[in-house]
């Protein structure tokens, strides 16, 4: 199944109870929650507290993306907080498999997380130990920018070493993902969509779900229908 995770980055927090609500009940499968530290990335976001209290109004398992400096200082934080699934940056990381370790220790699910610019070649050493790979397709730290159409190619690389070395992983990418560009992704291999101003800075997030989810259930089928 592909999985949709609203990113609340690009929602009003005046609202962000009523937003969250409002995702769960449109069909989101997960939320993605952006934490940012303006060191690793020019912005500054939340931290475990506020995850802590979306944690208390949603069932929706949280997808917390560390795009922070020294992500191992605050992984028990995070997994404390509500957080079902933990993604750290590859080029954030001075030990990569001590955060893997210190993330599975705490019962969570991994995920990795490569920039646009990071050779694809240096996560195939961490795939046998991780649930996700996460392939930025903008630049980190703002949300709102237009896909980076380069990493598609990237995308369906991962997709093929994946599946020739039988491994279960699931690929989510983020950023920039739209009506427009969410078949893209779907077809070079991604299996969850990261969606921020799609969704919450359309006037009507709940059909913009909807209208994402439409898409997705269409290229499975059509996809298993290939396959038969």
């Amino acid at each position: 199944m592909i999985k949709i995770a609203p990113s609340i980055l690009n929602c009003d927090f005046t609202r962000l109870g009523e937003l969250i609500c409002l995702a769960e009940e449109a069909g989101a499968d997960m939320l993605h929650l952006d934490i940012m530290d303006g060191h690793f990335v020019p912005n500054i976001s939340f931290g475990p507290m506020v995850v802590t209290s979306i944690n208390r109004i949603t069932k929706l398992p949280l997808d917390v993306h560390l795009m922070i400096e020294n992500p191992g200082k605050f992984i028990s934080a995070f997994a404390q907080a509500g957080a079902k699934i933990i993604t750290v940056h590859l080029e954030a990381c001075i030990n990569l498999r001590e955060e893997i370790g210190a993330i599975k220790k705490e019962g969570l699910k991994v995920g990795v997380a490569l920039n646009p610019q990071t050779p694809l070649e240096s996560l195939f050493g961490y795939l046998n130990q991780i649930d996700m790979a996460l392939l930025m397709t903008v630049e980190p730290g703002y949300g709102g920018q237009k896909l980076i159409s380069s990493v598609l190619p990237k995308i369906a690389q991962l997709r093929d070493h994946i599946s020739r070395n039988r491994l279960d992983i699931d690929i989510q990418v983020d950023g920039g993902i739209d009506l427009e560009t969410a078949q893209s992704v779907i077809d070079s291999g991604a299996t969850i969509l990261v969606a921020g101003e799609y969704i919450f800075g359309s006037s009507d997030p709940a059909k913009a779900i909807k209208d994402l989810r439409k898409l997705c259930d269409l290229s499975q089928s059509r996809s298993a229908g290939r396959s038969r």
